[in-house]
């Protein structure tokens, strides 16, 4: 029999990486402060009553434009081979794909971000994932970007487990997702989802995926400190926003997004795949029973 599988879905600003990924390469390419970049971008929103994901990445193109710096899709790859990492991430995949295993579960990975796609794929965990689902863009001829491909916010990420819950990894179509298919024939029950997030911008994933029966997990900074980005596109909310969502019951536990061996949000991981594991191997009984 196939294992059953077991989806790992996570934010990546603020939750896999400190701060914002434009603020370790592009920003300062552009001459922009990180606060400055964000001011702008949500200005913008402001001024014309637009969604912020879509304004920041408008304002990408046009600051590339101006300082005429190539906006390509090899060079957001290599912006994101910088990427800095909270401790532990590069080792947690294997560690815990190897301990899903022994528990005989199949862990499988996602990313659901409002970050750049490409630059995530860059990473130096970029082929860890099954998808990743995150902003992109459309690119001419001449390999430049030139118009956001796919935009995603707050509230339409919640598709994207969905979308993993009924094995659809396309992004453009909306029909397979909407296609009716029994519970017990989904590839990934919510029961079998946990969902890693650091703040605002994934409550409407983490509370979706807890009140439907899987594990949801707030995390925050372990040093404590904040990200320079302005409070419209603040990652990394701090101790006191996760322990607010934990009060709120939108999350079952909240831990430092510190990934490495023993830590707290290691043991609550491993404590998760041991219970489902368990209720998979009762469900199993229950039906040699019938």
């Amino acid at each position: 029999m196939e294992k059953p599988t077991v989806a790992l879905i996570y934010d990546f600003d603020g939750t896999l990486s400190p701060g914002n990924m434009q603020e370790y390469d592009f920003i300062p390419a552009v001459g922009k402060t990180s606060r400055d970049f964000w001011s702008e971008s949500s200005q913008l929103a402001r001024d014309c009553d637009a969604d912020p994901i879509l304004t920041y990445m408008a304002r990408m193109i046009a600051e590339a434009r101006e300082k005429n710096i190539p906006l390509t899709l090899d060079g957001f790859r290599e912006s994101g081979s910088r990427i800095e990492l909270f401790p532990g991430v590069t080792e947690w995949f294997g560690r815990i794909n190897a301990y899903g295993e022994s528990k005989g579960l199949q862990i499988v990975h996602y990313i659901n971000s409002s970050g750049i796609r490409e630059m995530i794929e860059g990473s130096p965990i970029g082929g860890e994932f099954r998808k990743i689902y995150a902003c992109s863009f459309l690119y001419d001829d001449a390999g430049q970007a030139y118009w956001p491909g796919v935009a995603i916010n707050y509230t339409n990420k919640t598709q994207f487990i969905f979308k993993i819950n009924k094995g659809v990894e396309s992004v453009w179509d909306g029909k397979a997702v909407n296609r009716y298919i029994p519970e017990h024939l989904r590839p990934v029950p919510f029961r079998r989802m946990i969902y890693f997030g650091d703040g605002t911008t994934d409550i409407p994933c983490m509370r979706q995926v807890k009140a439907s029966g899987g594990y949801s997990i707030a995390v925050y900074n372990p040093s404590g400190e904040a990200s320079a980005s302005s409070p419209d596109h603040a990652v990394g909310e701090g101790r006191e926003a996760a322990e607010q969502l934990l009060g709120e019951n939108r999350v079952n536990f909240i831990s430092p997004a510190d990934y490495r061996r023993g830590g707290r949000l290691d043991r609550i991981v491993c404590t998760v795949l041991d219970k489902i594991a368990a209720e998979e191997r009762l469900a199993d009984l229950t039906f040699e029973g019938k």
